[in-house]
Formats: structure tokens, sequence, C-alpha cells
């Protein structure tokens, strides 16, 4: 009889252990896939304090010459500070809407609809390339980095930089700017200084043409050059470098002994002389060298025995 009595509470045993084995099992599949899980995400993805957009930029390419903008992204920045930090001498540059750098091309600014924080550089110089940091006032500093790159547009007056016409001829200057990414406002003409203007097409014109994607040219016509005309010629685009030529216009001169430009060159007196012995000295003959390995030959085997 205590056999059977004991039975019952056994099975009874079993039973709440099972229930509640299932019950664990029930809660695991609800906490992992139900709202408990969707509330661990929420919480998860929670900013208490400021952050970075991740989707800000970290390079930034421009032309010199032209305005370069850094975007910061700060998301909930709240009462915290944003300061913009050139790398390469860490000098603060900017602290909000504060400006720290006695160079006024610097300067900062709130897109509020989108939290950016944006670096204006005005008039991008080459020494401008490097990293800058936007900091915020946080313990410890949040940073993000963005490099700033500098593209040199390269310009050069096409032929020799003396050029020389007889009287009457037509002449045509040809200034080429490479490696642009963006067209030039205007590419003016000065001769001895003094901008060129072609209010006369029939003695003159100036044109400019994009002609592919990084490629613009300039060009200068003069139609019947007059010995006035002579001088230098300076092609000078808009926030970039110039390039000089200088013109001669000859009026019944020969000008075979002057026309010597930069990509000529000519021989120094008495060098192909010093050229020619240098040649013979490092030269030798065949025989002294065969006499020399003999010599050579005859040392070893000495030596040897």
């Amino acid at each position: 009889m205590k056999t059977i009595a004991t039975l019952p509470k056994t099975s009874s045993g079993l039973l709440l252990l099972t229930s509640w084995v299932l019950i664990f099992m029930e809660l695991c599949t609800v906490f992992s896939g139900g709202e408990a899980a969707h509330a661990v995400k929420r919480f998860t993805g929670l900013y208490t304090g400021p952050y970075f957009d991740p989707s800000t930029t970290t390079n930034i390419t421009t032309q010199l010459g032209t305005h370069a903008y850094l975007p910061c992204k700060v998301k909930q920045l709240g009462n915290k500070s944003v300061s913009w930090i050139r790398r390469r001498d860490a000098h603060i540059l900017t602290v909000d809407r504060f400006t720290f750098i006695a160079d006024d091309r610097f300067q900062a600014f709130l897109v509020e609809p989108t939290d950016t924080w944006t670096l204006q550089v005005k008039y991008v110089q080459a020494r401008d390339a490097g990293q800058y940091e936007c900091q915020v006032s946080t313990e410890p500093k949040m940073s993000h980095f963005i490099t700033l790159n500098v593209v040199v547009p390269k310009i050069e007056i096409m032929g020799e930089s003396d050029i020389y016409v007889k009287t009457g001829s037509p002449v045509t200057l040809k200034c080429i700017i490479t490696q642009s990414l963006e067209e030039p406002a205007y590419i003016f003409w000065y001769h001895d200084g003094v901008r060129v203007l072609g209010y006369d097409p029939s003695i003159l014109e100036i044109r400019m043409e994009r002609v592919r994607a990084d490629t613009t040219i300039g060009t200068l016509q003069i139609h019947h050059a007059r010995p006035e005309d002579s001088g230098n010629y300076t092609c000078s685009p808009s926030n970039l470098d110039s390039a000089s030529v200088l013109l001669h216009v000859l009026n019944g001169e020969h000008p075979a002994a002057m026309q010597r430009g930069k990509n000529s060159a000519s021989p120094i007196p008495g060098w192909p002389h010093l050229s020619m012995g240098l040649g013979l000295g490092a030269c030798t003959s065949p025989r002294f060298a065969f006499a020399i390995a003999l010599s050579v030959a005859a040392m070893a085997e000495l030596l040897v025995t």
C-alpha cells in the first residue's frame, strides 16, 4: 500500500516538471522572436548622447582656387560644442561658429535641417591638402576625420617660350589648362601687364573652349602682327596660376640665331673635345685587357703553387 500511495505523488512531480519545461521553452521562443526581442533591439540601437552620422564622407576632392566644404554630421548634439582642427599642425580652426585662426578663408557654419557642421575653406591652396578633424566636446572626445585632396591644374602656352614672326603674319597663342576639375570662369590675356581686350575682331580674337572633361583651351589670335605687338603675353585663368611667352615681331630681320626657346639646348664650347677625351680614357683596348687577364692568371698560379 505504501508503494501504491507514493505513485500519484511521483506522477504529479513529473507532470509539474514537464509543465515548467514547456513554459520555459515557450518563454524562450517569445523572448527570442517576440516583443522582448524587439525591446532589446530598440534598446541597443538607442544613442544616449551625440553620435556621428555613419553616412558622413571621409574624403573631399577640390580644385586649386575653388571653395571646399567639409561636412560633419552630428546627431543629438545637445549642449556640446563642435570644433574643427587641422591635423598637420594641431591648429584649432573653429569652435562652433567662432573662428580661431587669422586666415579668414576658414569658416564653420551649421546646416540645421541635416545637423551638419560644415567647415568652409575659401580659395583652396595646395598647402590646404591634408586631414581635418571634426571633434565633439564629450568626455572622452569624439572625432571624425576628413581628408581634403587638392587637384592642381597644369597651365602652359603651346610652343616655345620665345616666338618669332614676320610683320603681317598671323599669330595664334593657345593657353592649355589640363587636369582641371572645373572649367575656369574666364581666361584673361595680358600684353606687357595690360589686359588685352578683343573689341575689334578685325585685329584680334579671344575665345575659350572646353575640349575635354579636364581640359580647357584659351586662344588669342592676332590676324596681322605689327612690331608694336611684340612683348610679353600672359595667359591668366580665374583662380589659377598664369603662363607667359615672349612674342618678337620682326621687320625684315633674320631671327635664325635668336630662336632659342625653353625646349632648345645649346652645346657648351669645348665640351665635345672634353667628352671625346673622357670617352677614350674610359675605354680600354682589347690587347691591353687580354694582357691584364694573363697577368692575373699568372699571379693566381704562383699563389697556388
